[in-house]
């Protein structure tokens, strides 16, 4: 059972049963069909199924279609449709073991750790790119699927604190893109600017809660490469109800390090009442749209 199926509206498909059920329905009602042919088998091809439950959100089915037309499943993941262009940095895809599916690997320095997410349109990565080639300069649109989460109040913040925070993230990525190339006193300036962070956080800590501290965070979580705890801010929120179980997801875009993510919860799975400027904290699961040439 896919640990995020509850995410899009599937919270009580809790057995295989019902998992078997579920996966039928999109391999025979598809709303689109991607196909390639398959590096494994001969005379055969490798496919994504997918099938909308909701506006912008489903199930997708990978597997390989035989000789004999034959559909034979080989992983299946759901999947939320990226509104924003969250990155246009150089990402790096990497293939699974044991399946045909990628993994992408993406160094924004807005963020402050390596971008890993899964990628949702494998096939036309295949179709697009070399074989021998694995790196794409190309915008990246990312979605998260959260399993729990919850809502918090925003910071006390002034506008004049707002636009000198922006203004801060700025130089600091500058200085960052500098230090990479090997400009030593930009490596000195981000060594003093993060003493005099930690100086300033062990001061306020002793007062104050710290998520009155911090704005928005991004940290992976747990073994899993595209796990992440988040924090961010929320931009927009939307009710969607899935169309199969009726259960009630979601779905946000957020603000978090200076990047632009949509969001999805089961309402189930979701402490708190979701509204703009109000912030959330979940563990999310990270996957991504590469909008590749036609």
């Amino acid at each position: 059972m896919h640990s995020f199926l509850g995410s899009i509206g599937f919270l009580h498909c809790d057995s295989i049963k019902k998992e078997k059920m579920l996966l039928d329905e999109v391999m025979h009602y598809a709303n689109r069909k991607s196909m390639i042919a398959s590096e494994r088998e001969e005379n055969a091809q490798f496919a994504e199924l997918s099938l909308d439950f909701g506006r912008g959100f489903g199930v997708t089915v990978c597997g390989t279609y035989d000789a004999e037309d034959h559909f034979h499943m080989d992983h299946y993941f759901p999947y939320l449709e990226g509104r924003n262009v969250t990155t246009r940095e150089e990402s790096v895809m990497c293939k699974h073991s044991g399946e045909d599916s990628f993994g992408v690997l993406c160094e924004d320095y807005r963020l402050g750790v390596s971008l890993i997410f899964y990628l949702q349109n494998s096939i036309e990565f295949m179709r697009c790119v070399d074989a021998e080639e694995n790196a794409v300069t190309l915008p990246v649109r990312i979605s998260c699927l959260c399993n729990s989460g919850k809502i918090l109040l925003p910071t006390a913040k002034t506008k004049n604190d707002i636009l000198k925070s922006a203004d801060e993230s700025s130089k600091q990525i500058r200085m960052i893109t500098e230090a990479k190339n090997g400009n030593q006193d930009a490596i000195e300036k981000l060594a003093i600017k993060e003493l005099d962070a930690m100086t300033d956080i062990n001061n306020r800590i002793r007062t104050e809660d710290v998520f009155s501290i911090v704005d928005t965070s991004f940290i992976p979580h747990g073994i899993d490469s595209e796990v992440y705890k988040i924090l961010g801010i929320i931009l927009s929120v939307e009710e969607r109800v899935n169309m199969l179980t009726e259960e009630v997801i979601y779905a946000m875009e957020i603000y978090c390090n200076n990047m632009l993510f949509d969001l999805c919860i089961n309402k189930e799975d979701l402490m708190g009442e979701p509204q703009i400027g109000r912030r959330i904290r979940a563990t999310a699961w990270l996957q991504g749209h590469i909008d590749f040439p036609k």
